[in-house]
C-alpha cells in the first residue's frame, strides 16, 4: 500500500474527461517544463525517433530540423509526425507527459512565419552552448508542429477523479 498516495491503488482508475480548457492549460504547462522531446517520423524502413530541442507557444512546438538528416528527408516525404515530451519522473505520482500528433511544417527564413518561430526559440542559449556567436541569429529553416491531437498522461489528476490519459483534439473546438 502507498501510505503517501493511497489513491494510486484505487481500482478501477477514473474515466472522467477533463474540461477542454483545463486540459489545454495542463498540456501547455507541460510543454513549458522541459525543452527536449522525442520526434518520431516515418522513414523508408520504418519509424525513426530521436531527441530534439524545442520550445512551445501554446500547444505549437518549434524546433530546428538537422539539415540533410534522414529524419528531415523522411518528413519531407511524409510530414506526419509524433512528438513526445515528459517531465522528470520520480514514480507514478509524478508521471506527466504529452504526445503531439500532426504534420511537420517547414518555415523558410525571411517569411513572417519564420520570424515568429525564431522569436519563440531560445536560440541564444543554444548558440552559447554550441560555441556560436550569440549575436548572430540562425538562418536555417525552422520546423513547426501545430498538433491535430494530443495524448496527455498525468496520474496526479486521478485524485480529482479524472482519467490519467486525456485526449485533446484541435477539431473539438
Amino acid at each position: 500500500m502507498s501510505t503517501a498516495h493511497p489513491w494510486l491503488e484505487e481500482l478501477p482508475w477514473p474515466t472522467e474527461k477533463m474540461p477542454r480548457d483545463e486540459l489545454y492549460e495542463r498540456i501547455e504547462h507541460t510543454l513549458t517544463m522541459v525543452n527536449m522531446g522525442v520526434l518520431a517520423t516515418v522513414g523508408k524502413n520504418g519509424p525513426i525517433a530521436s531527441p530534439i530541442e524545442f520550445y512551445a507557444e501554446g500547444l505549437t512546438a518549434y524546433m530546428y530540423p538537422q539539415p540533410g538528416s534522414p529524419k528531415l528527408k523522411a518528413m519531407q516525404r511524409d510530414p506526419r509526425v509524433s512528438f513526445a515530451v515528459h517531465t522528470p519522473v520520480v514514480g507514478w505520482v509524478s508521471c506527466r507527459g504529452a504526445q503531439l500528433f500532426g504534420a511537420a511544417e517547414f518555415l523558410e527564413p525571411g517569411t513572417p512565419e519564420w520570424e515568429h518561430g525564431i522569436s519563440i526559440l531560445h536560440w541564444q542559449a543554444s548558440a552559447a552552448e554550441l560555441g556560436r556567436d550569440v549575436n548572430v541569429r540562425p538562418s536555417d529553416m525552422i520546423m513547426r508542429i501545430d498538433p491535430d491531437r494530443v495524448v496527455y498522461t498525468e496520474h496526479w489528476i486521478r485524485r480529482k477523479g479524472y482519467a490519467p490519459r486525456q485526449i485533446w483534439r484541435k477539431a473539438d473546438g
